[in-house]
């Protein structure tokens, strides 16, 4: 009998190409493996609104789909249309964050179930913003909007400067000993820092999806590119790597495409670990 395979796959740069499109050689075989009864997983550190608009457009809501969301915060399962794990920042965390972020003026957010918020209008949240298709809101004090609208700890906090990354490293520098074992920090770009609850990574979500479906760890394959990909390729039985990743990345990886992501490279992946059964 067929052994039921999960795929967790990275969106930006990774399943997607640097256009944000899927290839049809992507598509086909993400088509095959679940005609086959394996089980794909979106996996990124998006909010859930645009994660779950990417996963209606890429037609991956349907049984044995599932998502993984702000870096592994929240878990969804598609065929239940349920979260079936979700983690929050402590308000005190946030408070800090933001606090700090605007007085390094550099800009700051977090965010709702259903949008983003900041406490100041910058052109980098409108960007942002545009880019990935989800409403804004500023609000003159962050914790107490949440508060008020029964979202207290929210799943995470992004510092984001598009016209300088190395803005984004000074703050992390800066802000990283104050968060020392209460919440961790790590790169989803080199101009995005990410803040999620402590022990919240894409690798522990991998654990807690497989317990929730009853899966060995040894059905899991992974793909991905960047910093907060690495957990993930650390922990799945076959962690992949795409070509185009960073390099910390394809050293942990288990595999390396031959392909980047605007030339197939899941295709690659899921033909040799999913569809296939080959070994690294």
């Amino acid at each position: 009998m067929m052994r039921q395979k999960i795929f967790f796959t990275d969106l930006d740069d990774t399943l997607l190409n640097r256009k944000k499109e899927i290839s049809t050689a992507n598509s086909d075989a993400i088509s095959r493996s679940l005609q086959l009864g394996h089980a794909i997983t979106i996996t990124t550190g998006r909010a859930f609104g645009p994660a779950l608009q990417q996963a209606r457009l890429l037609g991956l809501t349907g049984k044995n789909c599932y998502m993984i969301c702000y870096n592994g915060s929240l878990i969804y399962d598609f065929e239940k249309n349920r979260i079936v794990h979700q983690e929050g920042l402590d308000p005190g965390i946030v408070r800090l964050v933001f606090d700090k972020a605007v007085r390094f003026g550099i800009p700051v957010q977090t965010y709702t179930h259903d949008k983003v918020i900041a406490q100041v209008d910058t052109p980098v949240l409108r960007e942002y913003c545009r880019i990935q298709n989800v409403p804004y809101l500023v609000v003159e004090d962050a914790v107490r909007y949440l508060e008020s609208v029964h979202q207290p700890c929210p799943p995470k906090i992004l510092i984001v400067d598009y016209r300088n990354d190395e803005h984004v490293n000074a703050f992390r520098s800066f802000i990283t000993p104050m968060l020392q074992g209460k919440a961790d920090i790590f790169l989803s770009h080199s101009d995005m820092m990410e803040i999620v609850p402590t022990g919240v990574n894409k690798g522990a979500a991998i654990h807690i999806l497989c317990d929730y479906l009853g899966l060995p760890l040894e059905s899991t394959v992974s793909a991905g590119d960047a910093e907060n990909d690495l957990t993930m390729i650390q922990e799945a039985h076959i962690g992949c790597a795409m070509c185009n990743g960073e390099p910390a990345v394809r050293k942990a990886a288990d595999y390396v495409t031959a392909q980047d992501c605007d030339h197939d490279g899941v295709a690659e992946i899921l033909e040799k670990f999913v569809l296939g059964d080959s070994t690294p």
